[in-house]
């Protein structure tokens, strides 16, 4: 069965390897986005105050599991107890199982998170407003909880958040945003592009889960071809971010594990 390498930041990057070693299959990290909080101008400031007011909209959206993990940072103002969370009435929504994990770790109880049905075809803001477009009435505020590439906020167009952004504003309700995290490329050691290097021309499957880290990877080893390498997406827009960076072999599949390792194992 060949290698698989998984692709996402440290933090989940690691769990699944984890997940996926448990399955029998070999995997290794090498994550291709590094992750950090974030440091803009004004950026803790407008947090703190978001953290201060979520009691105050109708849900909370977290587009992965880093932006619950820092918006609900254990020694910010924002820490969580069940007692407390049950007097309030705002939800907690998560575009897949990953963040849904996240938001339970950072103390959020499993009855007032959302998410995509667990057999919808895909696990993001198309799945999630499936399920919770019927919560937002007129005059609602959610607030959109989300990262920021290299220092500079995303312009998002065409992006699932902002897909989402325009259902609840046609539903009446109001958007806001808030930075938690900042998301940059990361920088590889000796051993890492060497496993890069590797990886692109010995039948390793990528695991690939960001268009994003795609990108990092394609920038960081200009000079390496990957007309031989093997891509394993986990949504289409991925998977064309892949084939545009020129992997020669692109598959698709749903960010469940056992979707993953049913793929994995049918291209073995």
């Amino acid at each position: 069965m060949r290698r698989v390498i998984v692709t996402r930041p440290a933090r989940e990057a690691a769990h699944w390897v984890q997940q996926l070693q448990a399955q029998g299959i070999e995997a290794v990290a090498l994550p291709l986005i590094a992750i950090g909080p974030a440091t803009g101008p004004g950026a803790h400031a407008a947090l703190q105050q978001a953290r201060s007011q979520w009691p105050q909209y109708r849900a909370l959206m977290f587009v992965s599991g880093n932006a619950a993990t820092y918006f609900f940072e254990q020694n910010g103002p924002s820490a969580l107890t069940d007692k407390a969370l049950t007097a309030i009435k705002t939800r907690a929504w998560a575009p897949g199982p990953g963040t849904a994990r996240a938001l339970v770790q950072a103390g959020v109880p499993r009855d007032h998170i959302d998410g995509p049905a667990a057999d919808a075809a895909q696990f993001d803001s198309e799945a999630l407003w499936q399920q919770v477009g019927t919560q937002v009435r007129p005059g609602d505020r959610v607030l959109i909880v989300r990262g920021r590439s290299d220092g500079v906020h995303d312009s998002g167009v065409g992006t699932g958040r902002d897909w989402l952004a325009r259902q609840i504003e046609a539903a009446g309700g109001v958007v806001d945003y808030v930075v938690a995290y900042e998301r940059g490329a990361p920088t590889f050691s000796a051993d890492e592009v060497a496993l890069a290097q590797q990886a692109a021309a010995d039948g390793s499957t990528w695991l690939l889960s960001s268009s994003e880290a795609v990108a990092h990877l394609a920038q960081a080893l200009p000079t390496v071809h990957w007309g031989a390498a093997r891509a394993l997406a986990t949504h289409p827009r991925i998977a064309e971010a892949a084939r545009a960076a020129g992997f020669g072999s692109v598959a698709e599949c749903r960010p469940a594990l056992a979707d993953v390792v049913a793929s994995i194992e049918s291209a073995a």
